[in-house]
């Protein structure tokens, strides 16, 4: 497709107006803990390090007059939190026999001092970068943008670019004034893509963003300095066609018109790193040094060509991390694990922790978090794990089983399989640590959760082994242009079709047959038309000033999704078709946005789905069938316009 209009000289630098102001935006001056004594507050768009159980800079606020029973209930949230945190490793787990053996144990673990004693984790947020930018190819909903901050920056970038009479074309209804903004996550590389998100300013007469592209916008951190908005340095890149917000409806309300997004089409100019900041009480060069020891004993990667410990120390307070390749998909257990890492260790302690862990890994109450203990001591560790395999507890089977795949060891294909597909509560992580397993019993563990009734083990099956190898003949596709990824994979169960709106551009097809229904007539676009009769599909193109086109193709998906893209569409309008097709009942199979499992979508805890399936309680969402349960996920992250 060509782009509707060509940014000129692209390549000289912008002096963008410093005075611009987001709408979304809201103060944040961080300090860097590798060169100022502070730890960095929490601002908008960031992940709060309490996630990883590091602390956090609180500012004042306006006292609050509570009555007695709200003090009460807060007081029981907040006792409930305390016990929560022991169980994700920032904190001994506790154990309920306290015989005198138990005691003697636990007194020699009270002796042993884990880097999460001495330091937090730091540059574990994700990073908000942001601009004004303009969307081009719109069919007459856009609209002149008032004279405000965000126009004269937008101006500022398009003169600086080249671009002819800028105040003509911003005026011309087939353009919008919008504002983009993207996350660079922890630990993201340069080069690395990410998910763009875009919106209509609330001053402007913009109707809808269907069909419209984002041309390229330079993406830059803002923070207030001087009762001044100002930008920082360039950090990301991003330009594309603009998805409008699909719903399980197939109709789009007028807020949803205003809000888009182009998956995958942000790109990293920057590299991030983490690290761990030591506690102010702790800072020494020496213990520093012993703290990287340590972890380098655990944690090793090839960085730069050579294999070598991922700690490096800095400073008195700052110890640089790399990411192990294991850990690359789960940035939120490294650092937990990390945390568990043992700096002091008493004569004979490494022995009595391995027995004390035993027993607690033994109880579903306190198994998580010894899981994460044993992981963090590494191969020595792998016998109690492995005794964990044969527990009657769903529970502890999953916590042990989670623990050895981040170890290396295909053993746990299994168990973790199973918890996929029976644990809707454990099915994330348990899907994020067979990702790990890249040997014969991992890949058969995911290809055979790939007919699960369920769309979201489905596709995060299929997501796991594409991460694993997306040159693999199973889950290779094809790529159709500069539009999409197209995977088609015969597999048994239920017909469906898979399409993202997230991280890249993809429409996976589970099953080889995908008809559509005679009588069919639906838009792909602003000038695309598809029209069904019998078994065959008619694809055209209808555009002002230029030939028509027309393809003939078979009447199912995948065959008219490679019309759309030969004919000159993009993705957005493939989900448009294949969007209108399901709700006008043209289309058998299922359809599911984004069904990827998720740990923050009011999922059951894991304890509470592994106690009721321990006592054969049926619960209410049965493991075989979840498709009401995937449909509310979908739906909810449909709504939201932030990363999930």
């Amino acid at each position: 497709m060509l782009k509707p209009l060509e940014w000129a000289n692209s390549s000289r630098e912008v002096n963008v107006s410093q005075e611009i102001v987001s709408p979304f935006f809201k103060q944040s001056n961080r300090l860097d803990p590798r060169t100022s004594g502070s730890y960095p507050p929490t601002s908008s768009g960031q992940i709060v390090a309490s996630f990883f159980c590091a602390p956090t800079a609180t500012g004042s606020s306006p006292p609050m007059r509570l009555s007695n029973q709200s003090l009460q209930l807060f007081s029981r949230i907040h006792s409930l939190l305390a016990a929560t945190s022991l169980l994700v490793g920032c904190a001994g787990p506790a154990i309920r026999s306290q015989s005198p053996e138990i005691e003697a144990l636990l007194s020699l673990e009270a002796d042993t001092k884990l880097v999460g004693d001495y330091a937090a984790p730091w540059g574990v947020n994700a990073q908000r970068i942001e601009r004004a930018a303009l969307v081009t190819g719109l069919p007459g909903t856009g609209s002149d943008p008032p004279p405000n901050a965000q126009r004269k920056s937008l101006m500022a970038d398009m003169q600086a670019r080249g671009v002819i009479e800028p105040n003509k074309l911003l005026a011309s209804n087939a353009t919008a004034l919008v504002w983009v903004h993207g996350y660079l996550p922890p630990g993201v590389r340069r080069g690395d893509r990410f998910d763009v998100y875009v919106e209509v300013p609330s001053d402007t007469e913009t109707t809808s963003l269907a069909s419209g592209w984002l041309m390229e916008t330079r993406l830059s951190e803002m923070a207030v300095v001087g009762n001044r908005v100002r930008d920082g340095h360039v950090l990301g890149m991003t330009e594309g066609p603009l998805l409008v917000d699909p719903v399980s409806a197939g109709t789009i309300d007028s807020v949803s018109k205003l809000r888009a997004r182009v998956p995958g089409g942000g790109v990293s100019l920057t590299s991030r790193s983490i690290g761990l900041i030591l506690a102010p009480e702790h800072r020494s060069v020496a213990l520093s040094k012993r703290i990287g020891d340590s972890i380098n004993k655990r944690f090793h990667a090839v960085i730069r060509g050579s294999k070598r410990g991922v700690a490096t120390p800095k400073t008195d307070r700052f110890i640089d991390l790399e990411i192990p390749p294991c850990y690359g998909g789960n940035l939120a257990r490294y650092i937990r694990v990390v945390r568990c890492v043992a700096v002091i260790e008493p004569p004979g302690g490494r022995h009595a922790r391995l027995e004390l862990l035993t027993r607690q890994l033994a109880d579903p109450v306190t198994s998580p978090a010894a899981a994460l203990r044993l992981e963090a001591i590494g191969k020595e560790a792998i016998p109690t794990l492995r005794n964990g395999l044969d527990s009657k507890s769903a529970e502890v089977r999953f916590a042990a089983a989670e623990a050895l795949a981040y170890l290396g060891e295909s053993v746990a294909a299994t168990h973790l399989a199973e918890a996929a597909m029976n644990l809707r509560s454990a099915r994330p992580a348990a899907l994020a640590a067979l990702g790990m397993l890249d040997d014969a019993n991992g890949i058969d563990a995911l290809q055979g959760l790939l007919a699960s009734p369920s769309a979201e083990t489905r596709y995060g099956a299929f997501h796991a082994l594409w991460k694993m190898d997306n040159t693999a003949p199973l889950v290779r596709g094809e790529r159709l242009g500069d539009a999409c990824s197209l995977h088609l994979l015969d597999v048994a169960g239920p017909p469906l079709v898979h399409m993202t709106r997230s991280h890249r551009p993809e429409i996976v097809l589970f099953g080889v047959a995908h008809p559509l229904a005679d009588g069919l007539r639906a838009e792909a676009g602003a000038n695309i038309v598809v029209v069904v009769e019998g078994s065959q599909a008619t694809v055209s193109c209808f555009k002002a000033g230029e030939q028509d086109e027309q393809l003939e193709v078979s009447a199912t998906i995948d065959a008219v999704v490679r019309a759309i893209v030969q004919i000159g569409g993009t993705y957005p309008d493939a989900v448009q078709f294949v969007q209108q097709a399901s709700s006008s009942r043209c289309l058998d199979s299922r359809l599911a946005f984004d069904a990827m499992p998720s740990e923050v979508d009011g999922r059951t805890s894991i304890h509470e789905e592994a106690a009721t399936q321990d006592r054969d309680i049926p619960s209410n969402t049965p493991p075989d069938n979840e498709s009401a349960a995937d449909n509310d996920n979908v739906r909810q992250r449909a709504r939201t316009d932030e990363p999930s």
